[in-house]
Formats: C-alpha cells, structure tokens, sequence
C-alpha cells in the first residue's frame, strides 16, 4: 500500500510505501497525486519512504512505476528516497544517472532533512 503523507512542505509530495506496494496502489494513489502535482506546481518534488513497515514491490507496481516515468520523464524535480535499506544508495546513484531530475537517499532518522531538501 502506498499512502500520501501530511506535514510536507509547499509544493513537496509526500508519499510512504507500507506493506507490500500493489499496481492498484499507482492507480489510485500515485497518478492522481503526481498529475495534481504538476497541475499546480509544473513539477514533482516527491519525499518517498520506505520504512519498515515496506515489504516488497509486486511485480506489476514495478511495471506501473516504469510507465509513469516514461509518461513524465522530466517532470520529477527533486525525489529524496527516504529508507535504511541498504540497496537504496546504490540503487539512487544508478537512477540519478538516467534521471533528469536530482535524486537522493535518506535514512530514516533524517526524513526532516530530507523533506528540506526536496523543498529546496
């Protein structure tokens, strides 16, 4: 499941990977939250976290997940991955390669830093 958090700053998107993370999930929240975004930003800057509570990505969210970068290639401004994974550096520095955007990892204990930063 995917939900969209409270408490971020203006014009930042919130959102926190609980469970496992379904297609249904990028259907009925994600798309929605990312075309609001750009409707009244132009821009995402997006705050995703995957805390403990994340189990997995099904395989067809994985899908949905690559459809919507295809759809908004450019429309990702700043995207802080907030998690104590540790494929989660790695898997950051790779995305932020073919990524337009900035992207960067956070551990949990600095979700504020990392809220700021998207903010920026």
């Amino acid at each position: 499941m995917i939900r969209i958090m409270d408490g971020m700053p203006a014009g930042v998107l919130g959102l926190q990977a609980i469970d496992d993370v379904e297609k249904e999930d990028y259907r009925n929240v994600v798309v929605p939250a990312v075309e609001a975004a750009l409707a009244d930003h132009g821009k995402v800057r997006l705050v995703y976290v995957l805390g403990p509570e994340f189990d997995e990505y099904e395989e067809d969210a994985v899908w949905e997940d690559l459809k919507l970068g295809v759809r908004h290639p450019s429309s990702f401004e700043r995207i802080a991955i907030v998690t104590d994974a540790r494929w989660a550096g790695a898997m950051v520095r790779i995305f932020s390669i073919v990524w337009p955007g900035q992207a960067r990892a956070f551990p949990l204990a600095e979700l504020e830093t990392a809220k700021r930063w998207a903010a920026e």
